[in-house]
């Protein structure tokens, strides 16, 4: 991973380097495309294989059929998708945490303006969530919207219980995953949510432009998405359209094969290392970072819930610059007060001492 070759970089959790097969694999996808696919077998059908490698690669890891993915852009373009293809009505709720993205924050808000949707907002504390509000939460509700893993703490939701009380209430489970492929096990089957939405850019080392979706099989037969195209469709040509079965209705148009073809790389560059073994490293070195931070100052949890760790600072912005002038990388948070780093398995013990040394 050459950025790692300049820099102590710990801030995967907004960004993951990639390694250099995996540009090389988005490169030849590319190349190929480009080249020699268009006196070959066309670029459409080149594109489309790349697209159903990728589709195969995210189910696989997600433990989900390859009929139950989406590609996407981000998660922002996952999520976005499935808010567009609910008919909202005025009064409909919709239920959020307060420690959601703006990914899970703007669609939302959009709903509330545009169409009179109820957004009910469930408070934390210290990135903990309460299933008794939950519960409160869930009465009338139509969909819930949470994070697998809260961006600004780094603790885990419990995304089973919380799916299992909003399908006893009616309301069907949206989850932003973007913070867990490529650092934990993810198995959307146990979970039990109706969608799940996440990104190849992050932990998974893929580059940016490589998002998907999880749809849970059959439930797409319900939805219309608010955009249509070619690959929405069972066949463009007929003169009355049908949506294609799966999730593959949540699909549009043309778009470039490359950071799909990366993002598969990118899991087989994983997937060959084991999550399990990514996971244990994590776990090893996100608690070297945290014995080194004393109580008042560590604003997630002191045992390994995953490799964000938050530390309590009174001028975060200037931190980050500061350490970034010593070749150190992580971010800081619009709330609370802190900054952030992200450690994942390519990280060292010698990067987290030099990271304590610099706080």
């Amino acid at each position: 991973m050459p950025a790692l070759e300049s820099s102590v970089y710990c801030n995967w959790g907004a960004g993951g380097p990639s390694p250099r097969r995996v540009v090389d694999a988005a490169e030849s996808a590319l190349e190929y495309h480009e080249y020699e696919a268009p006196a070959a077998e066309g670029v459409y059908p080149a594109a489309f294989d790349a697209y159903d490698d990728a589709r195969t690669a995210v189910a696989d890891l997600l433990g989900a059929a390859p009929s139950e993915i989406a590609l996407t852009q981000s998660t922002t373009d996952g999520i976005n998708r499935v808010a567009g293809a609910f008919d909202w009505t005025e009064g409909d709720v919709v239920v959020r945490t307060d420690l959601e993205h703006s990914a899970g924050i703007l669609p939302w808000q959009r709903l509330e303006r545009e169409f009179g949707v109820d957004v009910r907002v469930l408070e934390t504390e210290s990135g903990r969530l309460d299933l008794e509000a939950v519960k409160a939460a869930a009465d009338d509700a139509r969909l819930f919207c949470v994070s697998s893993l809260t961006w600004t703490h780094g603790t885990r939701f419990p995304i089973a219980d919380i799916v299992d009380v909003a399908h006893d209430a009616g309301a069907q489970v949206l989850v932003d995953a973007v913070q867990s492929p490529g650092q934990v096990p993810v198995d959307v089957g146990e979970w039990g949510a109706d969608f799940v939405a996440g990104a190849g850019h992050k932990w998974l080392l893929a580059p940016f432009g490589a998002g998907f979706l999880y749809v849970r099989d059959g439930l797409e037969a319900d939805l219309v998405p608010a955009a249509i195209g070619y690959r929405s469709v069972a066949d463009a040509n007929a003169s009355d359209y049908q949506y294609a079965a799966g999730a593959r209705r949540f699909e549009v148009g043309t778009t470039s094969p490359a950071p799909h073809a990366g993002l598969s790389e990118a899991i087989g560059v994983l997937e060959a290392v084991g999550i399990e073994t990514i996971q244990r490293r994590i776990e090893r070195l996100t608690d070297r970072l945290k014995d080194g931070v004393p109580d008042e100052r560590l604003l997630s949890p002191r045992g390994y819930e995953s490799g964000l760790v938050t530390i309590a600072d009174d001028e975060p912005t200037a931190t980050v610059e500061r350490l970034a002038d010593r070749g150190i990388v992580v971010r800081s948070l619009p709330f609370p007060d802190a900054i952030r780093a992200s450690i994942h398995a390519f990280n060292s013990s010698e990067d987290v001492d030099t990271l304590l040394e610099a706080l």
